[in-house]
């Protein structure tokens, strides 16, 4: 779970409570719907942006927040389904075969009952978000909009060796910060923080988000199968040209990256290309990009106080860049 991340007291029991909401939202009347919902659900996650929703709602609560009031809890699960129908729909986008070390829902019982079971999740999203008040119910619609128009940028750029780094950066604003920026925000008006305290923490979600983001794509080369609970090397195999690989590739002839890319890749090839953007110096270059994302996202929380909780946010940040620390050391 996400504890690791923010180190908020109480925020194991808190989390736990949204695991329980969550599976009870992804009930249907329709047991093979609820089997097909509750999937993703089952097999985990981080439940990053749940937690800082309740981290936020806490900020204005001092020391000793006490557990989340149920609203609270219900606006983390909102945020959260809507990640997860967003995750439904981009393993059959990009047909993937495994999501957390489990069959992919697409893998498992097909596109069409992916994608409608993804829509069930977000249909619950706003059912509960409606629930939160309009303001809720009008932001959490207007992130689902980002979410689509972020992942729209993202394949009109498939495939594309001469993607820039502006297209990248405009399509991950979309796909990944702008949950984060709504998680902390709604968290934010259901807890009752004021005006400019919602601003503040909505800033600190987009720039997370963007760290948060980079750090993944970063990963997608770097790491290991057993270590991402998915293949490595997938963005590079489905086309999805990432920051350093963008870097790669706009840095001379990239190595002859830029011909080997363009194209699906098989086995032999995925591994060759990622030896080539980890070989070339980009990998350190891409994560001071992250590194200053989560330092924007640091200094977002200025005005909000010494709570527990606002402490607790700024360490996440200082979480995030150990994180980029290590792998730039590798």
């Amino acid at each position: 779970m996400a504890a690791s991340l923010v180190a908020l007291p109480g925020l194991d029991e808190d989390l736990s409570r949204v695991e329980e909401r969550l599976l009870t939202s992804a009930e249907a009347d329709d047991p093979f719907l609820t089997e097909v919902a509750s999937h993703l659900i089952r097999a985990g996650g981080k439940r990053a942006r749940p937690a800082f929703a309740i981290a936020a709602a806490a900020c204005g609560m001092g020391d000793d927040p006490g557990p989340a009031t149920d609203d609270v809890v219900m606006g983390a699960v909102s945020v959260e389904l809507v990640h997860l129908g967003s995750l439904y729909h981009d393993d059959v986008i990009d047909d993937a075969t495994t999501r957390r070390a489990v069959d992919s829902v697409n893998a498992r019982w097909g596109n069409l009952k992916a994608i409608l079971a993804g829509d069930f999740l977000l249909a619950r999203a706003s059912e509960i978000a409606a629930g939160l008040g309009t303001e809720v119910a009008g932001l959490l619609a207007a992130t689902i909009s980002r979410l689509c128009e972020g992942q729209v940028r993202e394949l009109q750029d498939v495939y594309n060796v001469a993607r820039t780094e502006d297209a990248y950066l405009t399509s991950i604003g979309g796909k990944t910060a702008a949950l984060f920026a709504s998680a902390c925000r709604i968290g934010a008006i259901v807890g009752g923080l004021d005006r400019p305290q919602i601003e503040s923490l909505t800033e600190f979600g987009r720039e997370f988000g963007m760290a948060f983001q980079i750090i993944d794509d970063v990963l997608d080369v770097v790491a290991t199968e057993e270590q991402l609970g998915k293949p490595s090397g997938h963005d590079l195999v489905e086309g999805v040209y990432t920051l350093p690989v963008i870097r790669l590739l706009s840095s001379h002839d990239g190595d002859g990256l830029a011909e080997m890319l363009g194209k699906p890749l098989d086995d032999e090839e995925r591994e060759r290309a990622r030896a080539l953007v980890m070989a070339n110096g980009i990998i350190p270059d891409s994560l001071a990009t992250a590194r200053g994302y989560a330092a924007s996202a640091g200094e977002a929380l200025t005005g909000i106080g010494n709570s527990a909780a606002a402490e607790a946010l700024r360490s996440s940040t200082g979480r995030v860049l150990q994180r980029v620390e290590a792998l730039a050391a590798r």
